[in-house]
């Protein structure tokens, strides 16, 4: 029965609205009081069912919720026979909640629509080799999938045949096409504009980036701030507070309705759903725009932060370094790039695939007994040979000896902003490579944007040479800037902003960085749904666009001042109306009802407007 009636609430409120009407219709046209009376009672007594069951539900868990105020307050309305007000109160009330129920559905308009752009189906190859629609559901990792012009890639996988142009908007924001084709990369939920091509499906389900992020934006949606978390509390201590002051009011005064009034107007309606809302509103603005905050307390912290730190290679700069310069100090030029090839061949690095690139096809050597030294480079044998390709600093450790003309290239390769890698064979240097990486288009101004958004100081830390980084820093007109830095030396330095009382976040790319990223106050990763990305950071910047992240800052300061004018707004309401009970002859129960649910309303439309929010 409490199902029933709780399942046909939105018709208890239209049917209490007709009756209301009747009742007033009867009473000012037809001067009939019969039916003016017992249509309000039928309407008091219909609209008070579901309210009493919320209270009812309430009080089961020990909580004394704003329905059991309005319970209390409405029967005892009705019993001292008033009831004009309980007949209004509870339609208020009911309308009130439809009303707040509806307009917080479109604050979770972005999950909405992400959950829309799910792919349901998918043509899967069969073993006689036709493809056949299948369920999405019904797909495993290895499948081979046929995706033609307009429909949805159903998993994320790897392009085997084909080309064509994809929309990416449901993973990073940007809705210009993507070009794919053999061995690119597709994501589910994607839209495939132009062309047709085969795939093999790497990740399913709930594993694929599209499912990570529903399932990422849910969660910081549902997440609550130590601020809402306080409301919370305070909430529960403040309605019996308000109950108790009713009572005293009542012993005291004798005036029953007085009471009731009071139990109505210290409603805290609109301090429990401000700041959630305007939570939900502002992670759904970042969702339409590429832009994934793990929730309020991300936001609140995320919008004090006064020093951002970058890491160099792939945030700052575009991550796809190539080779500028070359020494080689040796006869056998071929048979040493050829192992500088085969031991970089080892690694994922972006400079090392810089140098393999330019070395480009020669015979490979086998590789054996691989040492990765953290933040210096690979040692490796390489057909009987010592070889030890990487930095300065490796070199050092090797004790290789560096002449004066090899000083001095070094000297002019950091001069030019080169990264360097070096290589040595047997004990003795026999050849220094030079690296650029070009500054990713826009990054001044975007730095200029968080300038003006507040943030004091903007430093980068890499683990390339000073020189290149004094160049990158000078260019952008950054604050600091660290060379040689190794991975603990960033978290070190990150500590030591800390101890300086600076609120600090870090942009890295969610991999190398995470040490960083998880102990900075904000983490903030550069990747393409990546896993160690989302995993890592509180802030992730889905397409690698640097562009997004003034957008993601002035979108945490624009969501964390609206929760603050939320709590002002619902704060300042019951202030006025519960001193207009004592200090007015104007204010009742019914008008009371009226002025509270118009404040909910006020701080939902509020909170909704971070749905529109443009950094200007």
């Amino acid at each position: 029965m409490q199902r029933f009636i709780l399942s046909r609430k939105n018709q208890i409120t239209l049917i209490s609205a007709v009756l209301i009407a009747i009742a007033f219709t009867s009473k000012l046209v037809f001067h009939n009081e019969d039916i003016f009376l017992w249509a309000l009672i039928t309407s008091s007594v219909l609209g008070a069912f579901p309210i009493a069951i919320q209270a009812f539900q309430a009080l089961k868990v020990k909580v004394v919720s704003i329905d059991v105020l309005v319970t209390i307050a409405v029967t005892a309305a009705f019993i001292i026979g008033s009831f004009e007000e309980s007949a209004i109160v509870t339609f208020l009330f009911l309308f009130g909640a439809y009303l707040e129920q509806r307009t917080l559905n479109k604050t979770r308009s972005a999950i909405k629509e992400l959950t829309e752009m799910a792919p349901e189906s998918a043509l899967k190859q069969m073993e006689n080799g036709e493809f056949l629609e299948v369920e999405v559901d019904e797909v495993d990792v290895g499948d081979i999938l046929l995706v033609k012009t307009g429909a949805k890639v159903p998993v994320d996988g790897t392009v085997l045949t084909g080309d064509g142009y994809i929309n990416e908007a449901s993973i990073t924001g940007e809705s210009l096409p993507v070009t794919k084709s053999r061995d690119s990369q597709v994501f589910a939920g994607t839209i495939l504009e132009n062309g047709t091509i085969q795939i093999v499906a790497d990740r399913v389900g709930e594993d694929t980036t599209f499912g990570r992020i529903i399932e990422l934006v849910e969660e910081a949606q549902d997440s609550k701030s130590e601020a809402e978390r306080f409301i919370d509390r305070f909430s529960k201590n403040y309605t019996p507070i308000v109950l108790l002051l009713a009572l005293v009011v009542w012993i005291i005064s004798k005036d029953i309705e007085l009471a009731i009034t009071i139990l109505v107007l210290g409603c805290p309606g609109a301090l429990v759903i401000g700041v959630p809302v305007s939570n939900v509103a502002g992670i759904g603005n970042g969702a339409q725009n590429g832009v994934l905050l793990k929730g309020s307390e991300v936001i609140h912290d995320f919008s004090k932060v006064d020093t951002i730190v970058f890491d160099k290679t792939g945030t700052l700069t575009a991550g796809n370094p190539n080779v500028a310069d070359t020494e080689i100090y040796a006869d056998n030029v071929n048979e040493i790039l050829g192992y500088i090839a085969s031991v970089e061949n080892e690694s994922d690095h972006p400079l090392a695939k810089a140098v393999v690139e330019h070395i480009g096809a020669r015979n490979f050597y086998a590789v054996e007994d691989t040492d990765v030294v953290k933040g210096g480079g690979i040692i490796a044998n390489v057909e009987g040979h010592r070889v030890a390709v990487g930095n300065v600093a490796l070199m050092e450790q090797e004790n290789i000896h560096l002449n004066e003309k090899a000083r001095e290239d070094i000297a002019r390769f950091e001069q030019n902003g080169n990264s360097l890698v070096l290589t040595s064979v047997d004990g003795e240097l026999k050849a220094l490579i030079g690296i650029r990486d070009k500054i990713r288009p826009g990054v001044k101004e975007d730095l200029k944007k968080l300038k003006k958004l507040g943030v004091k100081n903007l430093v980068v830390l890499s683990g390339d040479n000073q020189g290149t980084v004094d160049l990158v820093a000078q260019e952008l007109g950054l604050t600091e800037a660290h060379g040689h830095m190794l991975p603990e030396d960033k978290s070190e330095y990150i500590k030591g902003l800390q101890a300086k009382g600076k609120i600090v976040a870090f942009v890295g790319d969610g991999v190398n960085d995470s040490p960083s990223l998880a102990l900075a106050e904000i983490g903030i990763a550069m990747g393409s749904g990546t896993d160690v990305a989302i995993e890592t950071s509180d802030v992730v910047l889905m397409n690698s666009d640097f562009s997004h992240l003034p957008h993601a800052l002035g979108l945490a300061k624009a969501t964390a001042n609206n929760m603050l004018q939320n709590i002002i707004i619902a704060v300042g309401v019951v202030i006025v109306l519960l001193i207009s009970v004592f200090f007015s002859e104007w204010m009742n129960m019914s008008i009371g009802m009226l002025v509270h649910e118009a404040s909910i309303l006020v701080v939902i439309l509020n909170g909704m407007r971070l749905l529109r929010y443009k950094l200007k």
